[in-house]
């Protein structure tokens, strides 16, 4: 440990059916948390479908190719090395189509409620900023609601630039941030 600061042993993977226990933990205490806390669970990517079926969960967790307004995306998980548990996933979409350039942007990501307020967040988008530049995508969008102050900060953290604020369908206050990555 440097003058305080916690080094983080972590890495972003691809899910495989070897991280079945650590997935289904996560996910049951994230739904607990939403249910309780009425916390928006993000990345959608992974809530979409039920991992109790898990062949058919690691089958369409990803889109693979566009359609019906989706863009090819690639989704990972936040694996805390010592400990062996997953903390949080990102979604990473490939390119913007009208809807993601003015509502989502290139990154979805959350953390388990009880690993948040620890920095990983802002790690983990560290290193989504590395996949995106393994993309070939050159400047990111990452958007948050704006009362979701911690989201904006880990954005920040990583050379977020807000460009815009704009009321979406539900009145809630959103903020675009564009992050260069050349």
């Amino acid at each position: 440990m440097l003058l305080g600061v916690k080094m983080m042993n972590v890495s972003l993977i691809k899910l495989t059916k070897e991280y079945y226990d650590q997935v289904s933990e996560m996910i049951d205490e994230w739904k607990l948390d939403q249910e309780i806390n009425h916390t928006n669970h993000s990345p959608w990517a992974i809530f979409k479908n039920d991992y109790h079926d898990f062949d058919y969960y690691l089958e369409h967790l990803e889109v693979k190719e566009a359609k019906d307004g989706k863009v090819p995306d690639s989704v990972f998980y936040l694996l805390d090395n010592d400990r062996n548990i997953l903390l949080g996933a990102v979604n990473i979409r490939h390119y913007l189509n009208d809807y993601l350039l003015k509502y989502a942007g290139h990154i979805g990501d959350g953390i388990r409620p009880s690993e948040r307020g620890k920095g990983y967040a802002t790690e983990m988008i560290r290193l989504a900023l590395l996949e995106c530049k393994n993309l070939g995508i050159k400047s990111v969008l990452m958007v948050c609601d704006k009362s979701n102050i911690a989201s904006a900060k880990t954005i920040i953290k990583n050379s977020g630039v807000l460009e815009n604020e704009f009321m979406d369908d539900k009145g809630n206050i959103q903020q675009r941030y564009w992050i260069n990555i050349e």
